[in-house]
């Protein structure tokens, strides 16, 4: 059968011109000459071929894998090529983690001759993490998320940045570490470096893992004996993505494997990328010597996204919908939904299916209607006993503080803040804000908003219960609290 005549439609209708269908195409040339055994142990599953700005890309779990591929497939690989593009093409290996690994390269490779005719009856052995790296594969296998797609604004403009600049520049920016709250797009950031290194440098070899899946291979690998194949997967990589590193804290055995592996990649200039749900010094658990490590690289935050930056997210889910949404009703949730891009992507998916169910456009009204709960869940009522307990909490203060009557700084200071907050966030009059906190006049607490007014606009650094605070953090900490608490 002559693949290229069918691709450039010879003697019948003409195939898809879509990579896809090269590739189907490439896989049946190779079936035909390596034979279907051959073809199902070694290109069926774990090698996964793309064809890419002209070139044939071969990704493959293990260096093993590579290795074998060039010395046993090569000639075949490129034959193939030439039945179905008529030509000859650059055959690129790419390596990347998989389910299904060779746990000892001599003993697989043993199981077939170079040039063997495929008639051995042995599958290659496994190592014994093959399911509990199974949601891995599954991972790389879905499409991950592209800078391209994130939305930029003032709460993470600086993450982006860093993260662009680790792109253009691999390991000049290593290690880079993200931290904020839950649903602010750390992981589509970390997701957009992953793919857009893999897009750019088709040769580097790159790893995305959650903490969680890299502590179950670990141990895995312990367990069955495979920790010198677990480390050379990923001491061997060139850029090495981790979302989720909290998820390490207290699990002592894989702190110490992740500190030497980020040690060896530092040493050698490779590009780390890191997030966490909160800053480095809020992760004691880690240990200091992971902690000093992760601090001598960039460390960014991201914070929920203003309202410029939820509008964006709205306006590209919109699209994404395929449905009719006018920029008053995109306004609308924006100005509603101020907390993470989850609960704007549960909005529109909403508006979408009501809009069907009811076959009608999708109007401010409509919207007000459909979003009758969420509305009314975001508008809680806040008490003063609230923004005291957030305050508390946030500041690391004892209960009754705030409602003193200390004058000192570690008591006043947080005081103020409170009495700014209550007057943001509560509809309690001032009498009864100056009342609540301490029995104070409400000159007081005018005194107090305009106080911490102005140490927003100065971007003041604070001593608050004995810490060091940046003024806006606190703010932003407290009002994250009472969203949340």
């Amino acid at each position: 059968m002559n693949y290229g005549d069918i691709l450039r439609g010879k003697g019948q209708s003409v195939v898809s011109n879509h990579e896809m269908d090269v590739v189907s195409a490439l896989r049946a040339a190779l079936i035909e000459k390596v034979g279907r055994p051959r073809f199902d142990r070694w290109l069926a599953n774990d090698t996964r071929l793309d064809l890419v700005d002209g070139q044939l890309v071969i990704t493959v779990p293990s260096s093993f894998y590579e290795g074998w591929l060039r010395r046993n497939f090569h000639t075949h690989l490129d034959a193939a090529c030439r039945g179905v593009l008529g030509r000859s093409v650059a055959l690129v290996f790419r390596i990347e983690p998989s389910t299904n690994e060779p746990v000892a390269a001599t003993e697989a490779a043993k199981r077939e001759a170079p040039g063997g005719d495929g008639t051995a009856t042995k599958q290659p052995a496994v190592l014994p993490l093959k399911q509990a790296a199974s949601a891995a594969g599954a991972r790389s296998r879905r499409r991950f998320q592209s800078l391209k797609t994130l939305v930029t604004g003032e709460t993470n403009r600086l993450a982006v940045t860093s993260a662009l600049m680790a792109c253009a520049q691999p390991g000049k920016l290593s290690p880079l570490f993200i931290h904020g709250p839950t649903g602010v797009g750390k992981t589509h950031l970390l997701e957009g470096v992953w793919s857009e290194l893999r897009r750019s440098r088709l040769q580097m070899r790159c790893v995305f893992l959650t903490a969680e899946q890299f502590t179950s291979y670990f141990l895995a690998a312990l367990r069955g004996g495979g920790l010198p194949s677990f480390r050379r997967k990923y001491r061997g990589v060139e850029l090495l993505v981790i979302d989720d590193l909290q998820f390490f804290a207290g699990k002592r055995a894989t702190l110490v494997e992740l500190l030497y592996t980020i040690n060896t990649l530092l040493e050698e200039g490779r590009q780390l990328v890191l997030s966490a749900d909160r800053p480095l010094g809020e992760l004691h658990a880690l240990g200091p010597e992971l902690i000093a490590r992760l601090q001598s690289g960039m460390a960014c935050r991201m914070d929920p996204p203003d309202f410029e930056v939820r509008l964006g997210i709205l306006r590209r889910l919109a699209k994404l919908s395929g449905e009719a949404f006018t920029d008053e009703v995109l306004r609308f949730v924006a100005s509603l939904l101020t907390t993470h891009a989850w609960e704007l992507s549960g909005a529109i998916h909403r508006l979408a299916a009501t809009r069907q169910a009811i076959n009608r456009s999708i109007s401010l009204a409509m919207a007000e209607e459909a979003l009758h709960d969420i509305i009314q869940q975001q508008q809680r009522v806040v008490r003063l006993a609230d923004v005291e307990k957030a305050v508390c909490d946030v500041l690391g203060l004892e209960a009754s503080t705030l409602q003193s009557r200390q004058k000192a700084r570690h008591a006043s200071y947080p005081r103020m803040l409170a009495m700014w907050l209550a007057r943001k966030h509560t509809r309690a009059a001032l009498t009864e804000i100056g009342q609540y906190f301490g029995r104070r006049s409400h000159a007081t607490v005018i005194a107090a908003q305009k106080k911490v007014t102005r140490w927003i606009d100065g971007r003041e650094a604070l001593r608050l219960a004995d810490r060091d605070w940046n003024v806006e953090d606190a703010i932003r900490r407290v009002e994250e609290h009472l969203r949340t608490g």
